[in-house]
C-alpha cells in the first residue's frame, strides 16, 4: 500500500514509517492504516503550531529580560530555550531559523553567567565542561532516530527499540549507542540477535540489519556477530 508520507515528517510519522511493511517489527510485515497516519500527521502538526506559539514567548520574554534579573530566572529562560531546541527535532518541516535563533540566545546567557562567574576557575571549569557536553546533545538531536528515543513522549517503545535501530542509517546507529550505557547496549545488542535469527530462520534477508548488529557488537567489543 502506498501512503500520503511527508518529506519532512515529524517523530510520529517518522516512527509509522519506520514500521510500515517492515518485518523487523512484525512478522508477518504489518501495513500503517491510512487513518492512524492522518492522525499522525495531524498530531504532529499541531504540536509544531504549539512550538511556534511557545517559540514566539519565548524570544520575547527573552527581549524583555531586564538587566538586573535573578540568577534564578536566566537560568530558568536558559533551561526552557534548551528544551525547545530539543523539541524542534520532533517537529515537522525544517526549523533552522529558530534553531539559530535559540541557539544566539543561549549564547548570550552564557556570557552573562560567565561574567557573574568571574574569575572563579572552578565555576570556569564548569561551565565549559557544562557548554561541551550540551554541544555533544544538540549534535546527537540531528539523527532523526536519538531525536524520537529521547523525546518525553517518544512514539518508540521499549520493545521496538531493537527494530527501530536495526532499521536505521548507519549514522543514526552510531549516534545511538552514544547515548545508551553498557547495560542499555548490551540488552539492546541481545534483543537484536534474537530478532535477526528469527526474522532469518522466516526467510528474511536481514544482510543490511546485520549490518547495523555489527555496529552494535564492535561498540560492546565484540568483533563478530553471530550468523545463522
Amino acid at each position: 500500500m502506498e501512503l500520503p508520507f511527508t518529506h519532512k515528517p515529524g517523530r510520529r510519522e517518522r516512527h509509522l514509517r519506520r514500521r510500515h511493511e517492515n518485518p523487523l517489527f512484525a512478522w508477518p510485515p504489518q501495513e500503517i492504516q491510512p487513518e492512524d497516519l492522518l492522525e499522525a500527521q495531524q498530531a504532529d502538526h499541531e504540536e509544531m503550531e504549539a512550538f511556534r506559539r511557545d517559540f514566539r514567548a519565548l524570544v520575547q520574554k527573552a527581549v524583555e529580560l531586564p538587566p538586573d534579573a535573578g540568577s534564578e530566572i536566566v537560568l530558568g529562560l536558559k533551561e526552557s530555550l534548551e528544551r525547545q531546541y530539543e523539541q524542534s527535532f520532533g517537529l515537522p518541516e525544517t526549523h533552522t531559523e529558530e534553531r539559530a535563533a535559540i541557539r544566539k540566545l543561549i549564547a548570550l546567557i552564557k556570557q552573562a553567567v560567565k561574567r557573574a562567574a568571574g574569575v572563579d576557575p572552578l565555576a570556569g571549569q564548569e561551565l565549559a565542561d557544562e557548554e561541551e557536553a550540551r554541544e555533544i546533545h544538540f549534535s546527537l538531536l540531528e539523527q532523526p532516530l536519538v531525536a524520537d528515543l529521547l523525546h518525553p513522549e517518544s512514539p518508540i517503545g521499549p520493545d521496538q527499540l531493537a527494530p527501530s535501530v536495526l532499521s536505521a542509517s548507519l549514522d543514526e546507529v552510531a549516534a545511538v549507542l552514544r547515548i545508551l550505557d553498557a547495560v542499555q547496549c548490551t540488552e539492546l545488542a541481545d534483543q537484536a540477535i534474537r530478532l535477526l535469527e528469527d526474522r532469518a530462520a522466516h526467510g528474511v534477508d536481514v544482510a543490511a540489519a546485520r549490518r547495523r548488529l555489527d555496529l552494535i557488537l564492535a561498540g560492546l567489543g565484540i568483533t563478530n556477530a553471530p550468523r545463522h
